[in-house]
């Protein structure tokens, strides 16, 4: 059993370790637009240094990487945005509406509420304690939960499935 630890937080909690797809798939119109605002501001950022100091070099190498550097850094930015809500540390209504439609659905179908996973138990467990929370270190190592296990911190019967306690007892 993987120990999630209980922090405080001025929202509900969805989930402490969302799985890569659930995150992009609850992206807000506004995590896009910071992260095109960033893609776009790194090389705008570029051009005025370019403007404001000329070099005798030709800018087209440094835009390109500046462009993929804003478009990656973007992307990280609006990724930890989310899990923010997820983790309940912003705003999150929008998320535990979608959240609780979504697995209230798998619940009722009868299916895992976070997926299906063919890994062992063990990688499922040491998965989970790699990836929970490691949205807080981005910018160091991108590392991202791509592993479905059933460690997210909430508990299974509020969806409608018996909580993994029910389930030891029986």
């Amino acid at each position: 059993m993987v120990h999630i630890k209980d922090t405080s937080s001025p929202y509900p909690r969805i989930d402490s370790d969302p799985h890569f797809s659930r995150v992009v798939r609850y992206f807000r119109p506004s995590d896009y637009a910071v992260w095109g605002g960033t893609a776009a501001a790194f090389p705008a950022a570029l051009y005025a240094w370019e403007m404001a100091d000329p070099t005798r070099f030709s800018l087209k190498t440094p835009m390109r990487l500046g462009g993929l550097l804003g478009f990656v850094g973007g992307f990280l930015f609006a990724y930890q945005r989310t899990s923010a809500r997820f983790w309940g540390w912003a705003e999150n209504k929008r998320e535990q509406d979608l959240d609780f439609e979504e697995l209230s659905q798998r619940a009722s179908q009868g299916k895992p509420l976070y997926g299906e996973s063919n890994q062992p138990g063990w990688i499922q467990d040491m998965a989970a304690r790699t990836s929970t929370f490691s949205q807080l270190k981005l910018s160091a190592i991108p590392m991202f939960n791509f592993v479905q296990h059933p460690h997210h911190g909430t508990d299974p019967a509020k969806y409608g499935a018996q909580s993994s306690s029910t389930t030891e007892q029986s």
